[in-house]
């Protein structure tokens, strides 16, 4: 769910730590991602409540999923495994591994209204041309709302 809410790789969602959740602002930072570069990334409130439970549960101590013994961070191969599983579980028979539910994040962030520019800096992409290979969508999919509508709805409340 981490990994789809906020378009990790994988390598970046096994080396959280607690720390690196910041709720007040909603958003998730991202240390030494790939190229080494730190960067933050938005985070999903139905995400939050999960890694509240799984907080409670497990009282992770240095990364938020820590491997076999609680030292070090889980392995990706425990992730593709445990993506796999979840897959099989869920009766889900399309193929793609785990980096999929990075690219339907950012499919499905450029559908809901969001920008490419924007969409660049929460995957942490250097040019541009990078970002713009996640996006394959028809314009039919595309549900950005108007500002006035946005705007109107928030000053009604």
């Amino acid at each position: 769910m981490l990994i789809y809410s906020s378009g990790l790789r994988v390598s970046e969602a096994i080396n959280i730590i607690p720390s690196d959740i910041l709720r007040s602002k909603m958003l998730l930072r991202i240390n030494q991602g790939k190229g080494n570069k730190d960067r933050y990334t938005i985070l999903a409130k139905k995400a939050l409540e999960q890694l509240e439970k799984y907080w409670k549960a497990y009282k992770p101590k240095t990364y938020l999923f820590p491997g076999k013994g609680g030292g070090n961070q889980l392995s990706i191969r425990a992730c593709q495994h445990a993506f796999e599983s979840a897959k099989k579980s869920a009766g889900v028979n399309k193929k793609g591994g785990i980096h999929s539910l990075r690219h339907s994040f950012a499919t499905h962030f450029l559908e809901t209204g969001g920008g490419i520019f924007q969409l660049q800096k929460l995957l942490g992409h250097k040019q541009l041309r990078t970002t713009l290979q996640y996006a394959h969508l028809s314009e039919e999919k595309i549900i950005a709302r108007s500002p006035l509508d946005v705007y109107s709805e928030s000053n009604c409340k």
